[in-house]
């Protein structure tokens, strides 16, 4: 709690202490009016202190918490001090600045209430690092820090060096076209087009003439030529979605395209050369429909030269955390909001779904949240029943307390059962050295079953 006094030359001195000061201060009165505002409150808001001093100070320091979750306001209603809450303040450029907030109560040495403090941080270079560190759990659009996905993310490129074709297998909702598109943006056609077809959405009569066009006059209402996606895709990337959906009519004229790099369109006579780099993608097991008798053997293989698995979500829990807070920020931005993050009850309700929907299941969830959450944080009440049911046993949600103690130390606990109890193998996982998943263990009062525990890989 801050403590002023009436004298002129005692308030003189407090402001040549707060103008020495690197974090921003500034105070209001009851009537949320400024009456101090210190140099580093100038600099990072951009706001001269002669402008600043009098005003309302939601007209001066405009935080993405002003209009519903003033943290100053929380403290003058229940006299708790808020701090290093992180933020956001719009400054007078209009640019965004991520800052961190504390907040107190302002009184006389008599204890009469003044007014409030409020000290913030600008964290705009912890930001930048914090966006250095996250570009390498990214490749183009896709997320992640699991070694599955870190795998994925080193091939990317070593893939996209060629024009062979690629076969990517993945349940649906895991991300398949995102890592066609990445392949597309880092090869030598990514100042071409990528053109995406999903095979499983259309009929074959339709499929044909997506695929290959058609010319005037092959059907009753082909009144002008039409190019197909090949055309359009020339000298770029075609994406064939769920290409096991395919029928075996329409398996043997992809066969020829990929054979002879060349189509005829509906009602055309002679063959269209292509330049097209094929990426397919399936949900299904080619091999198993194979063995069924209902895929082409000579398409699997000529598909199959290149094959990339995307596993499912419940495959690498370790990455919900880093996808939530890339959905967050994206849906902050398509939706001018400035909701700061999920609660570690909603967390533990994420962590504990298997979604079947995978990735798409786990954005529409967020976007759910958006919907339902007005402000602050995303509660397990904003989150899609689905998530919160009972069946799912999510203990957060059940009314067990969970914090983040107890979810940090499920996680770890689990990790470390699927290492049998190996620390150094959880610690590579993880992306940390050995000795901090030691440290963990210590500090979270983790107890494995003696013959799990081992020290080195």
């Amino acid at each position: 709690m801050a403590v002023v006094t009436s004298e002129a030359g005692a308030r003189q001195f407090t402001e040549v202490i707060l103008d020495s000061v690197a974090d921003g201060v500034f105070t209001v009165d009851r009537d949320w009016r400024i009456t101090s505002f210190n140099r580093a409150a100038e600099r990072i808001t951009g706001v001269p202190r002669a402008d600043a001093i009098g005003k309302p100070c939601w007209e001066v320091f405009r935080a993405s918490i002003c209009e519903t979750h003033c943290a100053l306001k929380r403290t003058l209603d229940t006299g708790r001090e808020v701090v290093n809450q992180q933020v956001f303040i719009i400054d007078t450029k209009g640019q965004r600045v991520p800052i961190s907030v504390s907040t107190a109560l302002l009184r006389d040495t008599g204890g009469t209430l003044l007014g409030g403090v409020e000290s913030f941080r600008d964290l705009s270079e912890v930001e930048e690092l914090r966006r250095q560190l996250e570009g390498s759990y990214t490749c183009e659009d896709m997320v992640g820090r699991s070694p599955s996905m870190h795998r994925l993310f080193d091939l990317v490129p070593v893939v996209a060096a060629s024009d062979t074709t690629v076969l990517i297998e993945g349940e649906s909702g895991t991300g398949k076209e995102l890592v066609a598109r990445a392949i597309h943006a880092q090869s030598r056609r990514r100042d071409r087009t990528f053109v995406a077809v999903n095979c499983g959405a259309l009929p074959d009569t339709l499929l044909e003439s997506e695929l290959f066009g058609y010319k005037a006059g092959a059907f009753t209402d082909a009144r002008r030529d039409k190019p197909g996606r090949f055309a359009l895709a020339d000298g770029g990337t075609l994406f064939l979605d769920e290409v096991g959906d395919v029928s075996p009519a329409m398996q043997a004229k992809l066969l020829r395209v990929l054979q002879e790099r060349a189509f005829e369109p509906l009602g055309g006579v002679h063959p269209v050369r292509t330049d097209v780099r094929v990426i397919a993608a399936t949900n299904r097991n080619l091999e198993e429909l194979m063995r069924q008798g209902s895929f082409r053997q000579d398409l699997f293989y000529r598909l199959n030269v290149i094959r990339l698995r995307l596993p499912a979500l419940r495959e690498r829990r370790e990455d919900i955390p880093l996808l939530v807070e890339h959905f967050v920020a994206k849906h902050n931005t398509l939706r001018h909001r400035s909701i700061e993050g999920v609660a570690v009850a909603a967390m533990s309700c994420l962590m504990s779904h298997d979604f079947p929907g995978n990735v798409r299941e786990l954005e529409n969830a967020i976007e759910h949240a958006f919907v339902l959450c007005s402000g602050g944080v995303i509660e397990p009440q904003h989150l899609p029943p689905s998530l919160v049911g009972a069946r799912h046993e999510c203990p957060a949600c059940a009314g067990t307390r969970t914090d983040l103690r107890q979810l940090e130390a499920t996680f770890l606990s689990d990790l470390l059962r699927r290492h049998r109890g190996n620390r150094a193998a959880a610690a590579r996982e993880l992306g940390v050295h050995p000795s901090t998943v030691f440290r963990k263990i210590r500090a979270l009062g983790i107890h494995l079953p003696r013959y799990h525990v081992t020290h080195d890989a």
